[in-house]
């Protein structure tokens, strides 16, 4: 049975979630990481999506936001890193 924190790649870039949580994505039309953002604060709302699946995805979905700021500060570090 699989685990809720085996997590794979999935066809939102960036973003790792446990197989039923892809499912449950693809089932209520969230494609997008936009898409996901947007829908984030009511998850639950959603038919299929357990309080603790919501978590699961806000923190997929947090730790995918943050890596690409860090790249992004990697790629044009402000002035006090000179």
């Amino acid at each position: 049975m699989p685990q809720i924190h085996d997590t794979h790649a999935g066809p939102i870039g960036g973003l790792y979630l446990p197989l039923i949580a892809w499912e449950v994505l693809q089932q209520i039309r969230i494609r997008t990481i936009d898409q996901l953002m947007a829908n984030a604060d009511r998850l639950e709302q959603f038919d299929g999506v357990e309080p603790r699946m919501a978590q699961v995805i806000r923190q997929a979905l947090a730790c995918a936001t943050l890596r690409e700021e860090c790249m992004l500060f990697e790629e044009h570090p402000g002035p006090w890193c000179a």
